[in-house]
């Protein structure tokens, strides 16, 4: 039984080794609850694993650049992120700005970010795009892209 204990352990480790070698794809991403992403963003950060941006990311997707350390992200020519204001449903289910959230949103971007953010008029429930060469100055371009172990 002890055997068995310790082969099992020593798979375990082994498999852990090499999912945090493994990148983290995130293209197509719509975005969702704020909450849901802090989540799923800080699990990610403390794995250690990359992340390549290739592709659409909107809204609280893009807390990924808050959450993930700066030197562990890069960009394609394919990323482009979408910004706004936090919003909650309102009366009759319409959108209403969350003034709380957005600024929280706001100061967890990097500098960089924040200032291209503060160019366009801040946080507004009007949709700010970043892409190409502005995004590629604030983030590494990727090198040959790596080994993938998901999409997010």
């Amino acid at each position: 039984m002890k055997c068995w204990a310790g082969l099992l352990i020593a798979a375990l480790l082994v498999a852990g080794s090499r999912a945090s070698d493994a990148t983290v794809r995130i293209r197509d991403d719509p975005g969702g609850s704020i909450g849901k992403y802090i989540f799923r963003y800080e699990r990610l950060r403390a794995s250690g694993q990359p992340v390549i941006i290739d592709g659409f990311c909107a809204s609280a997707c893009t807390i990924v650049l808050a959450t993930i350390p700066s030197d562990r992200i890069c960009v394609t020519s394919k990323a482009n992120l979408a910004f706004h204001a936090a919003w909650d449903f309102g009366r009759r289910g319409r959108p209403v700005t969350n003034l709380g959230a957005t600024r929280m949103l706001y100061w967890m971007y990097p500098v960089p970010v924040r200032q291209w953010i503060a160019h366009r008029g801040g946080l507004t429930p009007r949709t700010i795009f970043l892409s190409g060469k502005p995004l590629q100055a604030m983030f590494r371009s990727c090198p040959s892209l790596a080994r993938e172990r998901r999409s997010f």
